[in-house]
């Protein structure tokens, strides 16, 4: 286990998905983790529909701001979760990749929103468990 990881959560617009992951990573790792969101191509602000969901879960994210995803980003990751971009997504020897297929809330309404919040809830979930943090039961969001 990597003393305190850097997570890079990645998708095209950093408005949706990636900044989902984000929020949730956070949350659940109670700072154990440095956890980061951008986007190929960042899109004016966080979609509101995630917003909204990460709302009713008490989890705000009108702090968060898309951001270019860019080499010295990824670089300084340990692990690099792709969602959508993977083939724009700078790759360097040692990181950990995976690229999870997870529905662009995009456009979606409210019930295919918090379906997608809860597949990635999931994911981030089992990734902290992979990195050796504990406690997740414990910092339920619904």
């Amino acid at each position: 286990m990597i003393a305190r990881p850097v997570v890079l959560f990645a998708c095209i617009h950093n408005s949706g998905r990636s900044v989902a992951a984000k929020v949730l990573a956070e949350h659940y790792a109670g700072g154990a983790v440095e956890v980061h969101s951008a986007g190929s191509e960042p899109g004016a602000g966080v979609n509101p529909a995630v917003a909204a969901v990460l709302s009713e879960r008490g989890l705000p994210a009108d702090a968060e701001v898309p951001t270019l995803l860019d080499r010295d980003l990824v670089q300084a990751a340990d692990v690099v979760i792709t969602m959508g971009c993977g083939e724009t997504c700078p790759v360097f020897p040692g990181k950990r990749y995976e690229d999870w297929v997870v529905t662009d809330p995009a456009g979606q309404d409210v019930w295919t929103v918090r379906a997608v919040v809860d597949d990635i809830d999931a994911r981030v979930r089992a990734l902290l468990g992979q990195l050796g943090i504990t406690g997740l039961e414990d910092r339920a969001t619904h």
